[in-house]
């Protein structure tokens, strides 16, 4: 593949920075990054565009996994156990990530984000404060059960993981919007590590694109972390909203396009 241009690598830091922001607020980063990086690299087989996706994500989820480790303190006993299950799933995902069509992508997303955005809607105390559902050995178990198939998910299609995880934090396991923020950080990083660990093997990611993506994902990481941190749970809340319906506009748009363009 050719080497990008200037415009095309300031394109994808720009769409890099406010990924890196958004994933470390609320998630969801690599529904503005791999769009962008399947604009900027239209000839790109999936699991280029996935495991470049993923080299530049995972240096974002490193910093804002620290900011928010130092400045929440996240109860390690259920973060870490949600963390490994996540790595886990995501190894799985991420082998069988080249056997799945680029098609499928946008439709999947689609599904999930409208039930995950109605949902949130539909219930306005959702998340403003930390009210666990299960207890014990039950409350392990869900959070390794959403970590194991969330990161397949992630490894193998992978927009919207970081939003999907706070959501399932926050409306299963009934942690605030923070808490979950914090530990679907942790989570988030285990996964684009695991995925990582399988695609650099293979030669598919793209450098020069990852290592941009990289830089300025860290930099909108650790300003969202911090951001987040400073604002509380209504603001993530807020953000959590709006970022789900602009993804949903934005993929139904791209489905439309897909089946009847």
């Amino acid at each position: 593949m050719d080497d990008p241009t200037l415009a095309v690598l300031a394109f994808i830091a720009a769409a890099a920075f406010l990924a890196g922001w958004t994933d470390a607020v609320v998630g969801g980063g690599g529904l503005i990054q791999l769009p962008a990086l399947m604009i900027a690299f239209p000839h790109a087989a999936p699991v280029q565009l996935l495991a470049t996706n993923k080299a530049g994500s995972i240096a974002g989820t490193s910093v804002s996994s620290l900011t928010y480790l130092r400045r929440v303190r996240p109860d390690l006993r259920t973060a870490l156990p949600l963390a490994l299950a996540a790595f886990a799933g995501s190894l799985g995902g991420a082998f069988v990530a080249s056997f799945i069509p680029r098609d499928a992508f946008n439709p999947v997303t689609l599904v999930v984000l409208v039930l995950v955005g109605a949902y949130t809607l539909l219930k306005p105390e959702l998340g403003r404060s930390s009210l666990l559902r299960f207890s014990g050995r039950r409350h392990y178990g869900a959070a390794m059960l959403t970590g194991v198939a969330i990161g397949f998910y992630d490894g193998a299609l992978g927009p919207g993981t970081g939003s999907f995880l706070v959501f399932a934090l926050v409306g299963w396991l009934g942690y605030g919007f923070l808490d979950a923020s914090a530990k679907a950080k942790m989570a988030n990083f285990a996964t684009n590590l695991a995925s990582l660990i399988v695609f650099i093997p293979q030669g598919a990611v793209m450098w020069k694109a990852g290592l941009v993506l990289a830089t300025f994902n860290v930099l909108g990481g650790y300003l969202g972390a911090r951001t987040a941190v400073a604002k509380g749970a209504v603001f993530i809340r807020i953000v959590f909203v709006v970022v789900v319906g602009a993804f949903i506009v934005k993929i139904g748009w791209d489905v439309v396009q897909q089946f009847w363009g």
